[in-house]
C-alpha cells in the first residue's frame, strides 16, 4: 500500500543535494530575468539557462575587472565553500574545482587541516570531503565567467525600482538605465537583490502582504588580514580556532586559509562590544597570545595591506513560503530570503541549494499561471536546515536573548554533548562535519545512535 504522506525534510534536503542539471530540459519559459548579479543571482541564471529562450541578469553595478563587486560589503573577508557548496557547483559548472585551482584556489584536505575547540586540536576524519579555499572575489569570478559563457544569458546594468503586474502575475521590471526609466518584461522573475532586496516594499505597494520576517541580533564583528606566504601547497592549509560561548575570551574565534597569488588571509572575530583585531597591531599580538602555535606562526608573515572590518548585526529571513497570496511569476533567492551569521559560512552553499530548488521546480513542469508554491516549500527545507544550524550556536551567546524555540534547554545540551565529542570522536565528527558543510540535514544529529555516542565518547575523554 503507498503512502500519500509527504517526504521528510531529510529525504528533501537530501534529495537537493544530487539535483542535477538535465541535458535535454524543456523550455518552459520565453524569457526570465534575475535581479541581481551576486552568486546566487548568477547561479539562478545558470538554473533558467537550460528552461528559458533568453535569460537577462539585471545589476547595478558593471562587473568587477578584479577584486570585490561594489554591492558585496562583506566581500573583503574571508570566505569559505563549504564542501557541500563544491559539490553543487560542480553539478552545475562541471570542472568548476579544476577552474578554480587553476586560478588559484587552494584544495585543503581533511590532513591538511587543524581544528580547534577550546585549544583542544579535535580529530581528522580521513574520508571527509575536500574544502575549496580562496577569496570571494576569485570564486565568483568563476561562476561569473561560466554563466556568462552560455549563449542565452546576458547582462543589463540597470537599477530595478518596481515590479509590473497583469492581474496577479508578475510581468516584468520596471529599470532605471542612466536615468531613463523602462520596463524589462519577464515570464520569470528571480529576486537575488540580497539582505537589503526591496521585494518586500514592492509587494505591498501593490496591495500584497509582505512576507513574514524573522530576526535573531548577533551583533558580530569581523576583522580580516592578509599575510604573504612562501609555500605553494601549505601544511596546514586550514586552520580554524573556535572559543565556547562564556569563556574568558573576548575572541568568539580566527582562522586562516591559504588563498591564491601567494597569501594567507586571516579572520578574527567578536561579538557585542567585542572588536578584536581592528589594528594591524592588535590583530598581530593575538594571533601570537590567544591562539594554538599555528597562528603564531602566520603572524610572523609580512602583513599585506590594511585590516578590513565589517560588521553583521542579526542574522533574518523572509518566510515567501507562509504567505496565503502571492502573485504568480516571481520567486526569491540566495540572501533575499535568508541571511545566516557569516561565522558559519552557510552562504554559499545556502544559495546553491536554492538553485538546485529551482531545477527541481522547473523540472517538474509547474503552471506558471499560479503562484510557486512548489519552489517555496522547497527552499523552505534549506532555509529551516541553515537557520537551525546557525540560531542554535547563536542562541548560546550571552548577549542573544532569544527567541527562544521549544525544548531549547534540552536540544542545547545535547548539541553541546555532541560538539564535545567532535574533539575525540571520529563517528562523531563525521556526522558533524557532514551536517555543518550542508551535506546532510540537521536531524541526522538528533539520532540516537549519534547522540549516546557522543555521550559514551565524552564520558571517555574525561
Amino acid at each position: 500500500m503507498e503512502s500519500n504522506m509527504a517526504p521528510s525534510p531529510a529525504r528533501v534536503f537530501a534529495a537537493l543535494n544530487e539535483v542535477r542539471p538535465s541535458d535535454d530540459a524543456s523550455r518552459v519559459l520565453g524569457k526570465a530575468v534575475v535581479l541581481g548579479g551576486s552568486i546566487a543571482g548568477l547561479l539562478a541564471a545558470r538554473v533558467l539557462s537550460d528552461h528559458a529562450e533568453t535569460v537577462v541578469v539585471v545589476d547595478r553595478d558593471e562587473p568587477p575587472t578584479s577584486g570585490p563587486r561594489p554591492g558585496v560589503p562583506q566581500g573583503t573577508q574571508l570566505h569559505a565553500l563549504l564542501p557541500g557548496g563544491c559539490l553543487q557547483l560542480e553539478l552545475l559548472f562541471p570542472g568548476f574545482r579544476d577552474e578554480a585551482l587553476a586560478q588559484g584556489a587552494i584544495a585543503s584536505p581533511p590532513e591538511s587541516r587543524r581544528n580547534y575547540l577550546d585549544g583542544r586540536l579535535k580529530v581528522v576524519v580521513p574520508d571527509d570531503a575536500d574544502t575549496l579555499v580562496g577569496t570571494r572575489p576569485l570564486l565568483e569570478a568563476v561562476i561569473r565567467r561560466r554563466v556568462l559563457q552560455l549563449p542565452n544569458v546576458k547582462t543589463l546594468t540597470a537599477r530595478a525600482t518596481g515590479l509590473v503586474f497583469e492581474g496577479d502575475v508578475v510581468t516584468g521590471v520596471r529599470c532605471d538605465v542612466g536615468g531613463l526609466s523602462g520596463v524589462e518584461s519577464a515570464d520569470l522573475l528571480v529576486d537575488a537583490m540580497g539582505r537589503s532586496s526591496r521585494l518586500s516594499e514592492w509587494l505591498e505597494q501593490a496591495g500584497w502582504d509582505r512576507p513574514p520576517m524573522r530576526r535573531m541580533t548577533v551583533d558580530l564583528n569581523y576583522a580580516t588580514a592578509m599575510f604573504r606566504r612562501h609555500e605553494v601547497q601549505p601544511d596546514p592549509a586550514l586552520v580554524l580556532a573556535l572559543h565556547s560561548p562564556g569563556t574568558s575570551s573576548d575572541v568568539a574565534g580566527a582562522a586562516f586559509f591559504a588563498v591564491e597569488d601567494g597569501r594567507w588571509m586571516a579572520m578574527m572575530a567578536g561579538y557585542a562590544a567585542n572588536r578584536p583585531g581592528r589594528t594591524a597591531e592588535d590583530f598581530v599580538r593575538r594571533l601570537r597570545e590567544q591562539f594554538p602555535p599555528e597562528f603564531g606562526a602566520l603572524a610572523d608573515n609580512e602583513l599585506i595591506g590594511d585590516v578590513q572590518t565589517y560588521r553583521h548585526a542579526d542574522s533574518r529571513r523572509r518566510d515567501y513560503h507562509a504567505l496565503t497570496r502571492f502573485p504568480a511569476g516571481l520567486v526569491s533567492v540566495g540572501d533575499a530570503v535568508a541571511s545566516f551569521n557569516p561565522v558559519y559560512g552557510q552562504g554559499i552553499t545556502a544559495a546553491a541549494m536554492h538553485a538546485a530548488c529551482l531545477t527541481s521546480y522547473l523540472r517538474s513542469g509547474p503552471d506558471l499561471r499560479l503562484p510557486a508554491r512548489e519552489f517555496f516549500d522547497l527552499q523552505k527545507v534549506v532555509v529551516d536546515a541553515a537557520w537551525s544550524i546557525s540560531t542554535s550556536a547563536d542562541l548560546a551567546l550571552p548577549h542573544v536573548d532569544g527567541p527562544y524555540p521549544r525544548g531549547h534547554r534540552f536540544s542545547r545540551w545535547v548539541g553541546n554533548e555532541i560538539v564535545r565529542a567532535t574533539v575525540t570522536d571520529v563517528a562523531t565528527a563525521r556526522v558533524f562535519n557532514q551536517v555543518v558543510s550542508m551535506r546532510s540535514h540537521p536531524d541526522a544529529l538528533a539520532r540516537p545512535g549519534v547522540i549516546l555516542r557522543a555521550l559514551r565518547a565524552n564520558r571517555r575523554s574525561r
